[in-house]
């Protein structure tokens, strides 16, 4: 499955609201199914980031980010995910970040359409000491295929400040990509890229935006587990150099 993409900056650079690193994700068309849940921990190491505080917002530098992801299936149609966010570093201690709530819709398979199709609407707070906009909200629209043994997904997400620094901006881009190829049965290997441009109205100077690379793999050990862990290198400035990524996630029959 994949799940809620990250909301906010990699690093919050100004008028950027990009992909966070709490979840970092492309969001497939697989869903949970009707009646089970699945329950991911998503655990996310910045190697190399930002060492000093800028307007009110802590460093990233050798934080780590746990974040507890509850999704719920209610149709064949229709989920719900609940996210909780947290960051630890040395010298700042344990913290409580915020929270997520992702409703998502697909086109059933009954429909036959040639790609899968679905879309994400998260939205949730942060605290200002981790995000310089308060209250996000994201449309994330996915579209996926398995061609043979390759696996592609893009995620052309909007996302918008609802109260913060970045409200009068009004939408911004946010575009995620994911290129897979299955080894084995059990083992996927590809690359995940996580970009945001700023405002739709007229894009940030490159300098300004956030672009962001990982080699990635995924095992496939059963239907009811999902494994997902790589390494990234951000590819301007205002990315954070290095993080080290890994989802976790099991599926329950209730």
């Amino acid at each position: 499955m994949g799940t809620a993409g990250i909301f906010c900056g990699l690093v919050n650079a100004p008028g950027a609201a990009a992909q966070d690193n709490y979840e970092i994700q492309v969001y497939g068309y697989d869903q949970v199914p009707a009646k089970h849940t699945m329950v991911e921990v998503h655990s996310n190491f910045t190697i190399n980031g930002t060492k000093t505080s800028d307007n009110g917002l802590l460093p990233t530098h050798h934080a780590l980010h746990e974040t507890l992801e509850i999704t719920h299936g209610f149709t064949e149609w229709f989920e719900t995910g609940f996210y909780i966010f947290t960051s630890a570093r040395s010298g700042n201690g344990i913290d409580f970040v915020g929270t997520h709530i992702r409703p998502r819709v697909r086109a059933p398979e009954k429909w036959r359409w040639p790609v899968g199709v679905n879309l994400s609407n998260e939205i949730g707070y942060q605290r200002r000491a981790f995000s310089a906009d308060t209250w996000t909200w994201e449309m994330r629209p996915v579209v996926d295929k398995q061609l043979g043994k390759w696996y592609l997904a893009f995620n052309p997400a909007l996302e918008r400040s609802i109260h913060g620094e970045n409200s009068a901006q009004g939408f911004e881009f946010s575009p995620n990509f994911k290129a897979g190829y299955d080894f084995t049965k059990k083992i996927s290997g590809g690359i995940e890229y996580y970009g945001a441009m700023g405002p739709v109205s007229g894009f940030d100077p490159l300098q300004e935006q956030q672009h962001q690379i990982f080699a990635v793999a995924d095992l496939n050990v059963g239907p009811k587990w999902e494994i997902n862990f790589g390494m990234g290198a951000g590819l301007t400035a205002a990315t954070d150099h290095f993080i080290a990524k890994m989802i976790l996630g099991y599926r329950f029959d209730f």
